[in-house]
């Protein structure tokens, strides 16, 4: 890396050409052609009358893909994780206590926002790799009555989707509760419905199963949970990520806060555009289909995956790493002679999985087939126990079942 001692020459650098990868990791995904075409359109002012009516035209198509009426649903102006903190730290207030699962990275994440906005946290165990269980949750409700329930619905380091989500909203409300989801690595991926599951807060990526670059990330909050940011009796620690100031930007007011990211939002409305011309429901079973070719070619090859069938997660596709090979030297090698994108694991199953996505403009036949021919081939180069023909051969059975 150069250092000051030894400075990038910067009339050397020249004109920007990324390699071209094809990403089958957590995330990004490959940015769809028509959300590529849609950045490069004339830019305008945020406050521009065209650019108020594009801010309505994405509050809309965001309630069809959230599956929710919510009236304050929004792209927050920032990544994922801005859309978490948004959710976390604002709806958390000084002195709540937040119920978190510990079943995933992402759910540790939720536990530092929440701690940082000023709350006490308690844990929901669970262990890496399993979903939570109704009954644990009931218990650990009834023990700590939190404000706030946090949970993960498709938790993007194990490859986990949680069930039985309707059970775990209706116990938080029973104890008057709040409920926060991450949908990050779910929505327009996987079965999600805001609404009719009583989820109360739901934030999520745009560059997973939206195929949108990161910049714009989707928000939305119930009536009962606006009421609760806007009666505060602390303004939240970010000024940036107050929703009791953005709701003067993003609500019927459209009046300044801050300089929006024009361009993404531009990205966003066409990915979700996308969305609707496929249709929610057969997109989820578009995911689910590939997916499962994909699950299909690399257990016919010889490995395993890390989530049972009944809690896998189409978009993030969690591979055991066989044993006596080196994750990130297979991650390392399809870059190079593919020039394809796959992930190791992260927290507890770091240099335990491989964690491949399926999601989105990325989740195409020709790419399934793809990473399982490539993963198959760099694992045998290896010495690993694999037979990518035989993994080859059962994702194309799979694929031509729905043809």
């Amino acid at each position: 890396m150069p250092t000051a001692d030894d400075p990038i020459d910067v009339a050397e650098i020249d004109e920007l050409t990324p390699p071209n990868r094809t990403l089958m990791g957590p995330g990004p995904s490959d940015v769809h052609p028509r959300v590529l075409q849609a950045m490069s359109t004339p830019l305008v002012g945020h406050l521009d009358p065209s650019f108020v009516e594009i801010m309505d035209e994405v509050q809309a198509l965001l309630r069809d893909t959230f599956r929710t009426d919510n009236q304050w649903t929004i792209p927050v102006s920032g990544t994922g994780s801005a859309a978490m903190e948004a959710a976390i730290g604002n709806v958390v207030e000084p002195g709540d206590t937040m119920l978190v699962p510990t079943n995933g990275y992402f759910g540790d994440r939720m536990a530092s926002m929440a701690r940082r906005a000023g709350g006490e946290v308690v844990e929901v165990e669970a262990p890496w790799g399993e979903p939570l269980e109704p009954a644990a949750v009931s218990d650990a409700l009834a023990e700590h009555d939190p404000d706030v329930f946090g949970f993960v619905h498709a938790e993007t380091s194990t490859g986990v989707r949680q069930p039985n989500v309707p059970e775990l909203t209706a116990a938080a409300h029973d104890h008057d509760a709040l409920v926060i989801a991450d949908t990050v690595t779910s929505i327009g991926g996987v079965e999600l419905h805001v609404d009719d599951w009583g989820i109360d807060v739901a934030y999520a990526g745009p560059q997973k199963c939206l195929s949108c670059p990161p910049g714009a990330s989707p928000l939305t909050l119930s009536d009962t949970a606006m009421e609760k940011v806007l009666s505060r009796e602390e303004d939240p620690r970010s000024w940036y990520l107050d929703l009791s100031l953005l709701e003067g930007y993003w609500g019927e007011d459209r009046s300044y806060h801050h300089t929006a990211p024009v361009t993404n939002v531009y990205a966003l409305r066409e990915a979700l555009r996308l969305v609707t011309e496929e249709g929610i429901e057969q997109r989820w079973q578009r995911h689910e289909h590939l997916a499962g070719a994909l699950k299909a070619g690399v257990e016919a090859m010889g490995l395993e995956m890390n989530a049972p069938d009944e809690y896998w997660l189409p978009s993030l596709n969690a591979v055991r790493v066989p044993e006596g090979i080196d994750d990130g030297a297979v991650c390392s090698e399809l870059l190079e002679r593919y020039d394809l994108e796959i992930a190791s694991g992260l927290g507890d199953l770091d240099g335990e999985i491989f964690r491949i996505g399926c999601m989105g403009h990325s989740a195409r036949p020709e790419n399934v087939i793809y990473v399982v021919t490539a993963l198959g081939d760099v694992l045998e180069s290896m010495g690993a126990d694999v037979d990518p023909g035989v993994g080859v051969t059962a994702t194309r059975t799979a694929l031509r079942k729905s043809e």
